[in-house]
């Protein structure tokens, strides 16, 4: 790896499973890496997104045209690290412009590790992963670049995310506690399954007291902090893998404690009510896409990266082992599940991300919503 590829003009491939080449120049660390191949559409946030544990083992593929405007500031991060494993770009900032920039994103790459690609025209890819769908990506600079064959062979024989079971990778090793803000007014257990840092900041400044635990907690443990709520956050890989959370949820339910759950949560939910879960052509991520709250009829603009989705009927309340269900939010692109509540207790989830990090705030109500489910169950 070199340190960075600034100022320097080293050749890069990006190689797609289905034998599309893309030619570029290197952009962060030069070598070699391989993910899944998805596209990010937002237009600013670049830091969050690099650093939201949901896009391990992800090559992220920028539609805006420019990036690293606004640089790597220390405010911004939503982990401890980029978590993404590849970044295509089109057209790098060669010298960021923001007040609270303390770095290039190019350098921040580079000092982590992160191999990426610019120069390439990210509008004719994002077109064919739209078509062809997301599909499994390898991107090669410096000495890493050999014959075209050679590259496609080592990205087909890369793993796939259908099938990968990452939670635990992401997520904390042992439990931590983030402080309400102000006064204290509720416990919630939170099973982090990759969460951003701005989740349990959101719930703090509701004041609640968050207990993190990791992916791996039982029952036993969300049970042994007391909580008033317990919440299961996003996370990165295939739901289908996560048997030990969908127990641990079932658990939760069965109890009719308040919960929860954000985007892999949602998927949780969906598996722990007797619902499938499948993989989406090519997904949603960004900060622009439409869902409507089915509850309230209004349309929010909202925050997503997810690339498997809940197979529940739309417009049928089903019943389940915990009650009658319903699909309570709806993405107005696709018809896809953004959702799901339970009628005869306190339990819901979203398939995108309120804590808008980076993102708008339409749907910051949901946190409300969490408390007052909170609230009339201590009533």
């Amino acid at each position: 790896m070199t340190t960075s590829t600034r100022g320097t003009k080293v050749p890069a491939v990006l190689v797609l499973e289905d034998g599309r080449i893309f030619r570029g120049r290197a952009y962060g660390a030069v070598g070699e890496t391989f993910g899944e191949a998805v596209f990010s559409t937002g237009m600013t946030g670049y830091q969050e997104t690099l650093t939201d544990p949901s896009y391990h083992r992800q090559v992220v593929v920028m539609t805006a045209p420019h990036v690293g405007n606004t640089g790597i500031n220390d405010e911004d991060p939503e982990s401890g690290r980029i978590w993404v494993s590849g970044y295509v770009v089109r057209d790098p900032a060669r010298v960021p412009s923001n007040w609270r920039s303390r770095r290039t994103l190019d350098d921040e790459l580079a000092a982590q590790g992160v191999v990426g690609i610019s120069g390439v025209d990210t509008r004719a890819l994002t077109r064919h992963l739209r078509e062809r769908g997301a599909m499994r990506v390898g991107i090669f600079s410096g000495e890493a670049v050999a014959d075209d064959a050679a590259l496609l062979a080592k990205v087909q024989a890369a793993p796939q995310m259908k099938g990968a079971d990452l939670a635990a990778e992401v997520a904390t090793k042992e439990p931590y506690v983030v402080p309400a803000i102000g006064e204290k007014k509720f416990t919630v257990a939170a099973v982090d399954l990759g969460i951003k840092g701005m989740t349990p900041h959101r719930m703090a400044e509701r004041g609640i007291e968050v207990h993190v635990l990791p992916a791996t907690a039982t029952a036993e443990d969300v049970y042994a902090v007391n909580p008033d709520g317990v919440f299961f956050s996003n996370g990165p890989g295939d739901p289908a893998t996560a048997d030990g959370p969908v127990s641990v949820m079932q658990a939760v339910l069965a109890r009719r404690t308040p919960l929860f759950g954000i985007c892999f949560g949602n998927q949780i939910l969906g598996r722990a009510l007797g619902f499938g879960t499948y993989k989406l052509k090519y997904g949603h991520r960004g900060i622009n896409q439409p869902v409507q709250d089915r509850t309230t009829g209004k349309v929010e603009v909202t925050a997503h990266n997810h690339g498997f989705a809940v197979d529940a009927p739309l417009d049928t309340v089903s019943d389940t082992p915990y009650g009658r269900a319903e699909v309570s939010h709806v993405c107005l692109n696709d018809n896809v599940v953004e959702g799901l509540q339970l009628l005869d207790q306190p339990a819901f989830s979203v398939q995108y991300h309120p804590e808008a990090a980076a993102g708008p705030h339409d749907a910051a109500y949901l946190f409300d919503r969490f408390v007052s489910l909170m609230e009339a169950e201590r009533a």
